[in-house]
């Protein structure tokens, strides 16, 4: 059960964190992330899936990093 619950507050802390980085654009810089997300609204298909699956990479990456790190 305390695997459970811990996992259940990992999971939301990452979300939580997710959220703050995903507010930082806007809230900093409006109208740069504007233009970004014009800019990428306008990339072809291929290419936003590339960009996509590298971010779905790196994350993964990191995850397994870090869950490594502390499985020891």
């Amino acid at each position: 059960m305390a695997v459970r619950i811990t996992m259940n507050i990992t999971v939301w802390m990452a979300l939580g964190l997710v959220l703050v980085l995903e507010g930082l654009g806007p809230m900093l810089s409006p109208r740069l992330w504007r233009r970004m997300i014009i800019s990428m609204a306008r990339m072809p298909d291929g290419l936003l899936r590339r960009v996509g699956g590298g971010l779905v990479v790196a994350g993964a990456v990191i995850y397994s990093m870090l869950s490594r790190g502390h499985a020891g």
